[in-house]
């Protein structure tokens, strides 16, 4: 089995820190995309917000078998977390060389080589550089944001709603970055509304229903229970997509 990168344990937090969470566990293992499922105010965005460190939360959370304790959210970053928010937070204003720069921690020689390897994963990025990052498209934004995560080498991934407002084509080419990163080895922990789009990606996942874990399992098995019609009202619960092509594919 992989390395586990993330394990959670009864991780909790209050309501004003968002969707309230109680008793959730689960883990990440290096070269792994898990997604988190469920409808709107279900406490996606809230989990990988304590998970980062951005809000307080109770419970036990390792990385790499390092307990995190009271660890705020730049020690994280240190220690190998890469956040991607919803809605990307980009520095409109600045260059997509300067965003990216924005996300190293390291300088001199690293620097150039992360930002070298980041423009290899999105190419796109490497005719732009120049380029404000407001007139970039949604979709280069959206590659613009994960790069800026992976300019600080992380091993855990955590990626809210990479596909929101995005055009079909563009989702497809954006999670297929995401399968590449795993390929690689990192860890992904993905949330994501459209729950044909998250196991379309997805080795394992976790439906979320009012803050507590109400299923969890490899796609075919979520997929073959019901749940997950039954589970999410207000949620994408369409269960086939175009970018679903992972049927028989090694990973």
């Amino acid at each position: 089995m992989s390395e586990l990168v993330l394990q959670v344990e009864g991780l909790g937090t209050a309501a004003a820190a968002g969707a309230a969470l109680a008793g959730i566990s689960l883990t990440v293992a290096a070269g792994e995309v898990v997604a988190l499922l469920g409808a709107n105010g279900a406490g996606k965005s809230t989990l990988l917000r304590a998970v980062m460190g951005l809000v307080p939360a109770s419970g036990r959370l390792r990385l790499r078998g390092r307990e995190l304790g009271a660890a705020g959210a730049a020690a994280r970053a240190r220690g190998g977390m890469g956040y991607v928010p919803e809605g990307r937070r980009l520095f409109a204003g600045m260059s997509v060389r300067d965003n990216l720069l924005v996300g190293c921690l390291a300088g001199g020689g690293a620097g150039a080589r992360r930002l070298a390897d980041v423009l290899k994963i999105f190419p796109a990025l490497a005719e732009r550089l120049a380029t404000p990052a407001w007139q970039l498209s949604g979709g280069q934004q959206q590659m613009l944001a994960i790069g800026r995560a992976l300019m600080g080498e992380p091993a855990l991934l955590l990626l809210d709603e990479a596909s929101l407002g995005l055009a079909p084509l563009v989702v497809e080419e954006v999670l297929d970055r995401v399968r590449a990163l795993a390929r690689r080895g990192t860890a992904v922990l993905l949330a994501e509304q459209s729950i044909a789009r998250a196991l379309a990606v997805a080795d394992r996942a976790y439906a979320l229903r009012r803050g507590r874990i109400a299923a969890e399992g490899t796609p075919a098995t979520l997929r073959a229970s019901g749940i997950l019609e039954h589970a999410f009202l207000g949620a994408d619960v369409a269960l086939s997509s175009t970018v679903d092509r992972t049927a028989g594919e090694p990973r």
